[in-house]
């Protein structure tokens, strides 16, 4: 009976009249067998297909076919009608289509015997040598370095080609892990690898790498007891609208993911805020947490009460960056109410400028023509700052001002003057401005007096420890507004100014509703605050012990963190001897650190005679005082969620920020970070597009402790694109 016959046969009457005929497939010959009843999926996948000698009816793949019509143990049930002339033609079909295929398999060449490796090599990382026979030399033939080359080439075009088809950013080459993965392979031939497939990125070795994360990350946990733990929060909407909280946990060596809580259909009121607040840091240990940290929106801080009166020894602090950024918007961005008059009436002008600069950059940037001329003229590119950015009209007034020079010489070039054709109004009106020395004054003005908040803004949106800084910074900050103020008024110090009473005002309020007893304890911990250099760099200042504000804010704080009262003796002796310098802390070399020497080691040092008062600080003085990397975060969900990955659920989008966020903390305590073409390798975020406008960059992702990272990242000179020294000075 000949396949012919079989289809005709068996099974024929119970086959609908959907089933289709067979086309010849001579890599699976044995499709011709059965009848095709449905293809699930466009590419590969299983088919649901009918036996024509036994008229089962299977969905499966080719593989399953193969096992049953062969009676071979592929996990599938032998066709039992199968007779011995059809199970021998069937096998020499089979044979034959595996010589076809054999035959037709790409040859591949084997490569020169050689005692070195390929050759790819990358600066800062150590391959793998190979063992060779003493008998060889390790003199490399002519021929088999042209071979190694001819093959090097090829694979370079193989990875360039990867990166150009997929889109991937060329940031990716500066990853070591990008480095590692190739050098591996080089080092470790497996003849017939194939990369891992879609399927087993998205689940299996996710999760695998999951696991192997939450491994590497054990070491730094083990410190969370001797150094504590700040607990940062911030909330954010995904692509898909679903609103999320995410949680990361700060200690000195960096911000660490947690997790992140989908809060869809939930009242995100204070109590919620405060019942996941409470999981996280049960999950991290309470005698861990040393702070919870979050914005300043009414229901976080209602959260944040909650949290102090459930754990009292753990203090909820509102982000200093969030409390700076409140201050430059009712600064720059005064609203015309009735309450508010006063203030509105002082710095108007203010949101005037900005108005204005923000039309010219429009007008620039909104009609292709006009932007041409602009970059024919200005080297650097306008910023489309975000609006929800911190300091967002100081960092498109600084641009401006870089640009001043450029604009000015294209607004009188013949190109302007002949270009007409929109609005002639719109464009007198630009160049009004451009040429207008009394506005670039003002300009230079609002820069003058907002670079001490700016400046300080910068210095918290970080990870770095300060909130031992915070207190000395806010009331610094104040003073230099004060100087830039009254030096543009030409006014002296005693003399009075409404506008710097107007802004005064505004910082002192905002610093009233920031400043927490965990600042004034962190402050009055610091050593530098005691000694006589920094005592005498301003007529106002005086040491913590001696500031009515500090030490009765001190004194709440020593009340949480020592309930007992003879604890709580012992410790004020010991801060008693701390400020007053006695005892052990009356050594002359101890007075002589207290300036220069990092206040944590100076406490390491010489703080063995206050243990109390020891363990307190070397947790406070390795603390943030902002949630900005909870927020920074957000750009890697932004990532994830991209419009390509829309479809991914949240908890694999949470692995995916969990491997990816504590995948870069790992990397940045390498000492190869500082090193080589992978040098602060992931200092360009996530969001640089390989095919995007980098020209029209939003900044939303990018941390103002990165001032020159548009110089670094974006070079067209085709070197390395690695950071300079130069670019790393602040």
């Amino acid at each position: 009976m000949d396949s012919a016959s079989a289809s005709a046969g068996s099974g024929s009457g119970s086959i609908s009249s959907s089933s289709q005929t067979n086309a010849v497939d001579t890599n699976n010959p044995l499709w011709s067998y059965v009848t095709k009843l449905e293809k699930l999926g466009d590419h590969g996948g299983n088919t649901l297909w009918q036996c024509n000698f036994c008229s089962v009816v299977k969905k499966s793949s080719y593989t399953r076919v193969r096992g049953h019509l062969l009676k071979l143990s592929n996990g599938i049930g032998p066709c039992k009608n199968v007779t011995k002339e059809v199970l021998a033609t069937m096998k020499k079909l089979d044979e034959e289509a595996k010589a076809r295929m054999k035959e037709n398999e790409p040859k591949k060449v084997p490569l020169p015997p050689s005692t070195r490796s390929s050759g790819f090599v990358l600066e800062g990382y150590e391959t793998k040598k190979q063992r060779t026979s003493g008998s060889r030399s390790e003199t490399i033939s002519p021929v088999e370095k042209a071979f190694d080359r001819g093959k090097r080439d090829q694979l370079h075009a193989e990875i360039a080609r990867m990166f150009y088809s997929g889109g991937v950013p060329f940031n990716l080459a500066r990853n070591p892990y990008y480095v590692s993965s190739y050098q591996f392979a080089a080092n470790n031939p497996l003849s017939g690898y194939i990369p891992p497939g879609y399927n087993l990125l998205r689940t299996t070795l996710l999760q695998q790498e999951k696991t192997n994360v939450e491994r590497l990350l054990q070491p730094i946990k083990g410190t969370w007891r001797e150094k504590g733990v700040s607990i940062v929060s911030d909330g954010w909407s995904d692509s898909q609208r679903r609103p999320l909280i995410n949680f990361m946990a700060v200690t000195e060596g960096g911000p660490m993911f947690l997790k992140a809580v989908d809060c869809s259909g939930d009242t995100k009121d204070k109590y919620f805020i405060c019942d996941l607040l409470k999981d996280v840091i049960e999950e991290v240990g309470p005698e861990n947490v040393v702070q919870v940290i979050t914005d300043n929106a009414k229901n976080c801080a209602g959260a944040g009460l909650l949290i102090e009166g459930l754990y009292p020894n753990k203090s909820w602090t509102p982000c200093v960056v969030h409390t700076l950024n409140l201050a430059l918007q009712n600064i720059c961005a005064a609203k015309n109410v009735e309450n508010n008059q006063v203030t509105y009436d002082e710095c108007s002008w203010i949101t005037i400028i900005a108005d204005d600069v923000s039309f010219i950059k429009n007008y620039i940037m909104n009609h292709s023509m006009r932007l041409a001329i602009f970059n024919d003229f200005v080297p650097l590119k306008l910023l489309s700052v975000a609006s929800t950015r911190f300091a967002s009209v100081m960092v498109m007034l600084k641009r401006f001002k870089l640009l001043k020079t450029s604009l000015q010489t294209m607004v009188i070039s013949p190109r302007w003057n002949s270009y007409r054709e929109d609005d002639t109004g719109k464009a007198k009106f630009v160049k009004e401005k451009v040429l207008d020395d009394i506005w670039w004054d003002e300009i230079d003005y609002i820069l003058s007096f907002t670079s001490p908040m700016y400046d300080m803004l910068r210095i918290c949106d970080t990870d770095k420890p300060c909130l031992h800084l915070v207190y000395d910074m806010w009331d610094t900050m104040i003073e230099k507004v004060k100087v830039a103020i009254y030096r543009h008024e030409g006014k002296r110090h005693e003399d009075s100014s409404t506008f710097y009473e107007v802004v005064y005002a505004i910082l002192v309020d905002r610093w009233n509703k920031n400043n927490t007893p965990l600042h004034c304890l962190a402050h009055s911990l610091n050593p530098r605050y005691y000694s006589d250099e920094w005592l005498h760099e301003g007529p106002s200042r005086v040491p913590p012990h001696k500031d009515v504000e500090v030490a009765r804010e001190r004194m709440k704080c020593m009340k949480r963190y020592f309930p007992n009262s003879a604890d709580r003796s012992k410790a004020n002796m010991e801060f008693a001897n701390f400020s007053s310098k006695a005892g052990e802390f009356g050594d002359s070399d101890s007075i002589h650190d207290r300036y220069a020497m990092d206040p944590k080691s100076w406490w390491v040092t010489y703080g063995a005679s206050a243990p109390l008062l020891q363990s307190v600080a070397l947790k406070l003085l390795v603390q943030p005082s902002s949630s900005s990397c909870s927020e920074r975060n957000w750009s890697t969900y932004s990532f994830v969620h991209s419009a390509k990955r829309n479809k991914m659920t949240p908890k694999r989008a949470e692995d995916l920020v969990f491997i990816h966020s504590n995948l870069r903390l790992l990397s940045r305590r390498t000492r190869q970070y500082m090193e080589g073409q992978t040098k602060m390798w992931d200092i360009a975020g996530d969001a640089f597009d390989t095919f995007g406008d980098v020209g029209d960059l939003e900044i939303a992702q990018l941390s103002l402790d990165e001032p020159e990272l548009e110089a670094v990242v974006f070079t067209d000179d085709g070197d390395d694109g690695e950071i300079g020294d130069e670019a790393m000075e602040d």
